[in-house]
């Protein structure tokens, strides 16, 4: 199997911070979100995805982020998103409304603020 994405997670504070590398796809979705979701525990104020390293991001991605920023809504944490500016991606979360729908960063620094 080849993989797609890598995902680091840390915690800096409250905050989880996940940094996802590479591609995310119908294929590896599942296995993205699995380990997106590592570093979060119920004691964060909320989740940060470093985006800025992504390269692809399909349909299958958007949904999985807008799954999430309204799971961690429910629990009272938000989702974070940290785009690299002008890229693909974050083109793609203006023209999905991910944008719209959650908080989004230039930098990683800016989303932990």
């Amino acid at each position: 199997m080849t993989v797609l994405a890598n995902i680091t997670g840390e915690l800096r504070g409250s905050m989880a911070i996940a940094h996802v590398a590479g591609e995310i796809d119908a294929s590896n979705v599942v296995w993205v979100e699995e380990r997106i979701r590592m570093p979060l525990t119920n004691r964060c104020d909320g989740l940060a995805v470093d985006l800025t390293g992504t390269t692809y991001l399909d349909s299958a991605g958007i949904a999985m982020l807008f799954r999430l920023a309204a799971e961690l809504h429910q629990h009272q944490q938000q989702l974070r998103l940290v785009l690299a500016e002008g890229s693909p991606i974050a083109r793609m979360a203006s023209l999905s409304g991910l944008e719209r729908a959650m908080p989004t960063h230039t930098s990683l620094d800016a989303a932990l603020a």
